[in-house]
């Protein structure tokens, strides 16, 4: 995969690199993409309430921020009874397009299928998901009806794997997005994360992996992606610090914090990201003690100036 640093040495233009016209960075380095999740935003999203104009109005006044900050693209969150935070699939797309991002991924509960085995519902989402444009459809987490077990672990990556199918022949990939609790041992070292790996076919099931989820459950990404080459399609990049007194977001010993300022060194990460088969990566921060733009601005520069130079 081509690096920012080979992309800039090859470009006359690398003074302005980051600026040249998305349309164009687009059509040449597709791979490069800076990718927001936009869950990180909720709060600002769910400021209005309901569809209609003021939240069309919302979402394009929130992306067009996004934008302005560098971000290309955006992986997309919220899609509840066939529309995003009350707005039509078509209407929310027009909106990421107007603001010249492109949204290579979403996520998706898979609950009502996985549980139900509810066809509709998946065909409903892949619909979504094309409109959209994406090229990933995400099982963003699982119900605890969904993971009691080791044996729900392998009866779950089956029908992942059958759902693939069904994406992969409406001409879309499917991947699953980790916590922690996947890595939970059920006994004799049966690992929930580990049996989903082993069971699911790499052709129809793809990982997006939240590196600090991975981080929190005691493992180490590097770790992962060399044990399982070509499994980690997509990333979610946040970063974690150490718990300071008075903290109360998380129990335990780490909250998060913005990318670049924390303790997971994603400039070693990032020399792997073709033996993992990174496709895409997605910033997100679930919570934030900084103004949120003020928060994903810090990731951004983090990024461009430092971790991708």
């Amino acid at each position: 995969m081509t690096t920012r640093r080979s992309f800039i040495q090859q470009s006359s233009l690398a003074a302005g690199a980051f600026l040249m016209p998305k349309t164009n960075w687009f059509a040449a380095r597709r791979q490069q993409l800076i990718g927001l999740q936009l869950y990180t935003l909720r709060n600002e999203i769910f400021k209005v309430k309901g569809g209609g104009a003021d939240q069309a109005a919302n979402l394009k006044m929130i992306l067009e921020k996004v934008a302005a900050i560098g971000y290309t693209s955006v992986e997309a969150f919220g899609f509840n009874a066939g529309k995003y935070f009350g707005l039509s699939v078509e209407d929310f797309a027009k909106i990421v397009k107007n603001a010249n991002l492109k949204s290579p991924s979403g996520h998706y509960s898979l609950d009502a299928y996985l549980l139900k085995g509810d066809e509709d519902s998946l065909k409903m989402i892949i619909e979504a998901g094309k409109t959209m444009g994406h090229d990933f459809v995400v099982v963003p987490f699982l119900g605890d009806a969904l993971r009691k077990s080791a044996d729900d672990y392998k009866q779950l990556s089956q029908k992942l794997n059958k759902a693939g199918e069904t994406v992969k022949a409406a001409g879309l990939k499917l991947a699953y997005h980790n916590h922690n609790f996947e890595f939970k041992d059920w006994g004799n070292g049966q690992i929930g994360f580990h049996i989903m790996l082993q069971e699911t076919d790499p052709k129809l099931v793809s990982f997006e992996m939240d590196m600090y989820w991975v981080t929190r459950a005691g493992l180490n990404p590097e770790d992962l992606i060399k044990a399982h080459p070509g499994r980690f399609k997509m990333w979610h990049i946040k970063d974690m610090s150490e718990k300071r007194e008075g903290t109360t977001e998380l129990s335990g010993d780490q909250v998060f914090t913005e990318v670049g300022t924390g303790i997971i060194n994603y400039k070693e990460i990032f020399k792997l990201k073709k033996l993992s088969g990174m496709e895409y990566f997605f910033v997100e921060q679930d919570q934030v003690k900084l103004p949120v733009y003020e928060s994903i601005s810090k990731s951004f520069e983090n990024l461009k100036n430092n971790i991708l130079s």
